[in-house]
């Protein structure tokens, strides 16, 4: 968990290729950290999609109720899952994206569940937890 070489690989590779985001929690209002971030990653080439229950849209892209709605309704597959969502959620998503075939699991700073990140480990998902994707993505990507 927490591999620079993994965070740079769902960041899109050395290559830097084309990413999408399935952003769980993804606010509307622009004062919202998850607001901020995913505009930014969406400003550098980052397909966002958001995952909320509570909003219609957000940056320009429909929400969607749940990874499983996203899954049923897209003929796209996100390539990381990023989590803005309490600790307690996070087992839930974990169930979802091994249901669906979800590989990659980002969840955001301040954000830690331990048994759900074993249980997705052990699952195969590759697990970035208690990071910042966008300070990652400044960090490992803007070099």
């Amino acid at each position: 968990m927490n591999e620079a070489e993994t965070m740079i690989e769902m960041l899109g590779g050395r290559e830097r290729a084309p990413r999408t985001l399935a952003v769980v929690g993804l606010s509307d209002d622009p004062s919202k950290p998850s607001h901020g971030v995913s505009a930014y990653m969406q400003a550098h080439g980052y397909r966002i999609l958001p995952v909320n229950p509570g909003i219609k849209s957000a940056l320009g892209e429909r929400s969607y109720a749940s990874l499983t709605g996203l899954r049923s309704e897209l003929p796209v597959k996100p390539d990381v899952v990023n989590v803005f969502r309490l600790p307690k959620y996070i087992s839930a998503i974990v169930d979802e994206m091994l249901a669906l075939g979800l590989t990659d699991l980002w969840v955001q700073m301040g954000i830690w569940n331990e048994e759900a990140a074993a249980k997705a480990e052990a699952g195969g998902i590759r697990v970035v937890m208690d990071r910042c994707i966008m300070v990652e993505h400044r960090r490992l990507m803007l070099r």
